[in-house]
């Protein structure tokens, strides 16, 4: 990942949801804790999430970084 990213592996999960409203969205998206019977810890990092699940990472990533890309900028 690039420097200046605002996600990283090594970022607990909460950090993570708290960082971006939609972030949760994303998680869901890669059934990471978004039903009932795929429960994250939110104590856990990225990383470790990860892999438990059999995700990769870096996609999951790029991802959650495309959060804030996709944004409209807002006007002051």
């Amino acid at each position: 990942m690039s420097e200046g990213n605002r996600f990283s592996a090594d970022m607990p999960v909460a950090d993570a949801m708290a960082l971006h409203p939609r972030a949760a969205e994303v998680f869901a998206a890669f059934h990471l804790g978004g039903c009932a019977h795929c429960h994250i810890n939110a104590y856990e990092t990225i990383e470790q999430v990860c892999s438990a699940y059999g995700v990769d990472s870096n996609v999951l990533l790029e991802v959650l970084e495309g959060l804030f890309e996709n944004e409209a900028p807002t006007s002051a």
